[in-house]
């Protein structure tokens, strides 16, 4: 379909181009753009242009920017600081007792599971673990030669930048931090609940993150 730009349909592809441009992370390509929307290139370039410049017109806290071969959705230059502001400390909140609980076992026990994290704790833990993996704390790194393969979860690089730490060597140990005269405190306090027969025991419900 090729649009006129100066009919009336054009508000809605320049708002359907504004919604792609949006969830986008990375520049799209006219000829992307153009498949996306059915429409040719040089209508696309042209709606391109027109967002860019009602953007600017209005002063808005969004720029438009042809980078990379293609275009893409920035923040205005002057709303920086405010932006910056704003991401660092929704990074730097303070993590709950539960999230901290849930970094600790994935810190020391890496790469584990989801379950065998909840079976430590004694409580569904999938919730708290979705927060740190969004807070850029965990991620997925492979998935655990079991049946079903569940996807195993370890620390990232942000973990060890928030921490200070150069490494995962340079975590505390837990010794001191066992109780006196419970040798083998640290197999226990990190070991998943097994029943008889030696399966791990089914964890409670979720709590909140």
């Amino acid at each position: 379909m090729t649009a006129d730009v100066g009919d009336p349909a054009r508000t809605n592809d320049t708002r359907a181009l504004e919604a792609l441009l949006f969830v986008s992370d990375e520049p799209l390509t006219p000829s992307v753009l153009a498949q996306a929307l059915d429409m040719d290139r040089r209508t696309v370039e042209s709606l391109c242009d027109r967002l860019r410049r009602e953007l600017e017109d209005r002063d808005a806290g969004l720029v438009l920017r042809e980078v990379a071969g293609g275009w893409r959705l920035f923040t205005h230059p002057d709303s920086a600081p405010i932006v910056e502001r704003f991401v660092v400390s929704s990074r730097q909140a303070r993590l709950t007792k539960a999230a901290l609980e849930t970094l600790a076992i994935v810190a020391y026990k890496q790469p584990v599971t989801r379950h065998q994290v909840s079976a430590i704790r004694g409580v569904n833990s999938d919730g708290v673990l979705r927060a740190l993996a969004d807070k850029g704390l965990v991620e997925e790194a492979g998935r655990e030669e079991t049946p079903g393969r569940p996807v195993l979860f370890a620390t990232t690089p942000g973990f060890l930048e928030r921490l200070g730490l150069p490494s995962l060597a340079g975590l505390p140990s837990l010794a001191p931090l066992l109780g006196a005269g419970d040798e083998d405190g640290d197999a226990t306090d990190l070991a998943p609940s097994r029943d008889p027969d030696g399966e791990v025991g089914e964890p409670p419900d979720a709590e909140p993150a």
